[in-house]
Parts: structure tokens; C-alpha cells; sequence
């Protein structure tokens, strides 16, 4: 397997995420406050699952890593999840007028989900001919 610095720093975020949500999971069952649940469940997904699928993917598949559209795709992703699930969280608290800011950075997720996809699918079978 190939190393390059975009896989190692999915894998250093996504670490990260995982300890936000076993320590927002542990909070929540200690408080018996389980408000943030939905907010655990994306810090376990957006964050830790899906950011180290993106460093075993672009571990495997460096090329997927190079370019400014993986520069878009890297940077759009580790905005909006933490944008996201902030607002999230304020909005599960009762604070209604950060619905906007949800859906931009919802958005923005998307967005960096479509282009890891094209990412994978033009430039896996670029490198298979």
C-alpha cells in the first residue's frame, strides 16, 4: 500500500472524531440526556467511519488524493461536518434559527461526497487501462 500525507490526515481527523463521540457518548449515558443522540450518530458516521474510508480508499488509491478537486473534496468535508453537527446541536438544544445553517453545510457534505465518488470512479478506471 502506497502512504501519502492526504490519507494520513483522514486518518488523524477521523481519530479525532472518534474520541469527540465516544466522549459526547459517555457524557450523554452518564447525564441521561440523550438529546444528542443524532449528533453522536453523525460524529460516529460523517466522522470517524466515513473519514477513515476515505484514508483506506485514497491509501490504496493515491491518485484519488492529487488535484484540486480532491483539494475541494478534502476541505468541503472537514468544514461542513463540524459546521453541521454544531449546528445540530444547537438546533436538538432548541435553537431554531440555525436551521439554515444545517442544511448549507448539509450541502457542503454532499457535495464533497459527490466528489469523492467522481474522484474514485474516473480515476480507479483512469489507472486500470
Amino acid at each position: 500500500m502506497t502512504d501519502n500525507a492526504r490519507s494520513r490526515a483522514w486518518f488523524r481527523i477521523a481519530v479525532v472524531y472518534f474520541a469527540v463521540a465516544v466522549t459526547l457518548g459517555i457524557m450523554m449515558g452518564g447525564s441521561h440526556d440523550h438529546t444528542l443522540t443524532p449528533v453522536h450518530a453523525h460524529l460516529n458516521l460523517l466522522g470517524w467511519v466515513t473519514m477513515t474510508l476515505f484514508a483506506l480508499i485514497s491509501m490504496a488509491h493515491p491518485a484519488i488524493t492529487k488535484g484540486p478537486l480532491a483539494t475541494a473534496q478534502f476541505w468541503l468535508h472537514n468544514i461542513g461536518v463540524p459546521v453541521m453537527l454544531g449546528a445540530l446541536a444547537l438546533r436538538l438544544k432548541g435553537y431554531a434559527e440555525v436551521e439554515p445553517v444545517i442544511g448549507l453545510a448539509s450541502v457542503a457534505v454532499g457535495v464533497s461526497v459527490g466528489l469523492f465518488a467522481w474522484l474514485v470512479l474516473t480515476r480507479l478506471r483512469a489507472a486500470s487501462r
